[in-house]
């Protein structure tokens, strides 16, 4: 489950010049990006349940829509403060519309959805499908491709 999705390093740092008009230089932007992920705290795992069958992306893909503890939510909304806190430090104006609007990022709704992509949408307008309800454990977070990060500056 995606709790933070912040799309390719390098082309967020191409968005983030773009919106400051080549102020935050993407070679300076991918450190303090990089820096600001890795000191993340961690969530710890816990439980969650899905009865549901959604679209996502448009309609292109399907995803278990997931019930999920209340910390989770909170932990989320934290992870979306840090993410406007380091977009003003790199000299954005008008975050929350550079957020919805980055092409990195890839967000169409500034609601967060947990849920876990499961594959292709048989048709685009494929609607929500109640299923048999299931289980499931999540382990603690992590960065996905951590190792892919670029260097922190010292």
């Amino acid at each position: 489950m995606t709790l933070l999705h912040v799309g390719i390093l390098d082309e967020l740092a191409v968005d983030i010049a773009a919106w400051t008009n080549g102020r935050a230089e993407p070679g300076k932007v991918l450190p303090e990006i990089s820096s600001w992920l890795t000191e993340l705290p961690v969530l710890q795992g816990f439980l969650g349940k899905s009865d549901k069958l959604v679209p996502l992306g448009g309609g292109r893909l399907m995803g278990l829509e997931v019930d999920v503890p209340q910390e989770v939510h909170d932990y989320q909304a934290l992870l979306v403060q840090g993410l406007h806190v380091l977009l003003d430090e790199l000299g954005l104006d008008n975050i929350d519309d550079f957020i919805l609007g980055s092409p990195a990022l890839g967000y169409r709704s500034p609601r967060w959805l947990p849920h876990i992509a499961v594959g292709k949408a048989k048709s685009r307008h494929e609607p929500p499908t109640e299923i048999a309800p299931v289980a499931l454990e999540f382990g603690d977070s992590r960065i996905r491709h951590r190792e892919s990060l670029p260097a922190a500056d010292s």
